[in-house]
């Protein structure tokens, strides 16, 4: 009796719209919150799109440092390894960046020297060649055709399989001379934009030195920099998303450059071996479409395909067996002692942000589409996990409530 008296004089809670049962389970009050902030992303993504014109100079401005930006990071990463080995060697840090300048043009000469003109003369000859190459693939699939029940199949069904086979031959040479002529008749008329693309692809790589030595010498303080522009309380939140920001996007580049390479040796060796022709040119087309996870060998081996092929039946068995050793080779050994599980994503998730990203942006979406994701992953994974012991926080304990169901 006296708990109902003490009941009934609490003041009773008065009903309202989000006391209701529907609505507490949508989320009560932070649904409304949810929705108004919706709203307002919606509204200013609208204004911006509206007045997206004041953006145009910040748009150009970024056009013009995303090249250098980009490929000064990717040699900072690179190059950083061996820098910390000089300092761990007493060599001053300014020093050491000499020296890696130095080595670093050593190579380039030596590359330009000895490896480009070789490489050049395969990928002109191969050019001059890939016509005779690609006819004799047709005459191929028309003798397989005459000499298999194929052929009895496509006469039941009227079909003329040697002139669709002219047909596609005749569509491809029109559309590669349009191609040609179209391309000279708009390198004639456009000499002006062509020259002012070629100045800022050579002003951009002029620029990448200077923006590598000063990631070499500042770099390291760059992340302490950051960390003085948040508040203290935030301060070692932000150097754990940065640290692991930073090991993601150093694991990646240097790990899948190094795996690029060690697939071009073994590829080169593979058909060295087999005397495949333009051995080495399609050892270092692999070396770089292998930057580009999954994507890049497919792209690789159909050259080679093409050109074992038309050299015998054999051939293309000796290339299947090749690529097969150097992709259980790179799968099995190289890639999990160089990567490891660093980036911990799964490969269909790979191949979808690939064919996003080459979508939304082309070619430089397809080579930074992964550690763009690796970096909006970490981001992400940190801020929820931030979300979880703020929600955990605040939530009550609803233990007691059910001791006695049970």
């Amino acid at each position: 009796m006296e708990q109902d008296r003490q009941n009934e004089q609490l003041p009773q809670e008065k009903s309202h719209f989000f006391s209701t049962r529907f609505i507490r389970f949508l989320g009560g009050k932070n649904l409304l919150f949810l929705l108004i902030i919706t709203l307002l992303a919606g509204c200013i993504i609208f204004i911006f799109d509206k007045i997206s014109f004041i953006f145009q100079p910040f748009l150009v401005l970024l056009e013009v440092v995303i090249l250098p930006g980009v490929l000064g990071v990717i040699l900072y990463y690179l190059l950083r390894p061996f820098l910390r080995i000089l300092m761990r060697w007493k060599v001053p840090r300014v020093w050491g960046i000499l020296l890696i300048f130095l080595g670093l043009i050593g190579v380039i000469t030596l590359l330009i020297l000895l490896v480009v003109p070789f490489l050049k003369n395969q990928f002109t000859n191969l050019l001059h060649e890939f016509p005779i190459y690609f006819m004799s693939l047709i005459d191929s699939v028309i003798s397989f055709i005459n000499n298999s029940r194929i052929n009895e199949y496509l006469a039941t069904a009227n079909i003329d399989y040697n002139l669709v086979l002219e047909n596609i031959t005749d569509d491809l040479t029109k559309t590669v001379k349009d191609t040609a002529t179209n391309l000279a008749s708009g390198v004639a008329n456009g000499v002006t934009g062509v020259v002012t693309t070629l100045t800022g692809i050579v002003l951009s790589l002029v620029i990448v030195p200077f923006i590598l030595f000063y990631l070499l010498w500042e770099g390291e303080k760059m992340p302490k920099f950051i960390l003085r522009l948040f508040p203290p309380r935030m301060r070692a939140f932000v150097d754990d998303v940065m640290e692991d920001m930073d090991n993601q996007i150093s694991s990646y580049i240097q790990g899948q450059i190094l795996v690029s390479i060690c697939i071009g040796i073994m590829v080169t060796i593979g058909f060295l071996i087999i005397k495949l022709p333009y051995a080495l040119l399609l050892g270092t087309l692999a070396m770089v479409t292998s930057v580009v996870p999954y994507l890049g060998p497919v792209i690789a081996i159909t050259p080679a395909l093409i050109i074992a092929i038309v050299t015998s039946p054999f051939m293309v068995v000796k290339v299947g067996v090749v690529w097969t050793v150097v992709q259980l080779i790179e799968g099995k050994f190289i890639s999990p002692q160089i990567m490891g599980k660093s980036l911990s994503i799964h490969p269909i998730t790979i191949i979808f942000v690939l064919l996003t990203f080459g979508s939304l942006f082309g070619v430089p979406g397809v080579i930074l589409g992964i550690p763009v994701y690796a970096l909006i992953k970490v981001f992400v994974q940190h801020f929820y996990m931030l979300f979880k012991e703020r929600y955990n926080k605040f939530q009550t304990n609803t233990a007691d409530q059910y001791e006695d169901i049970q």
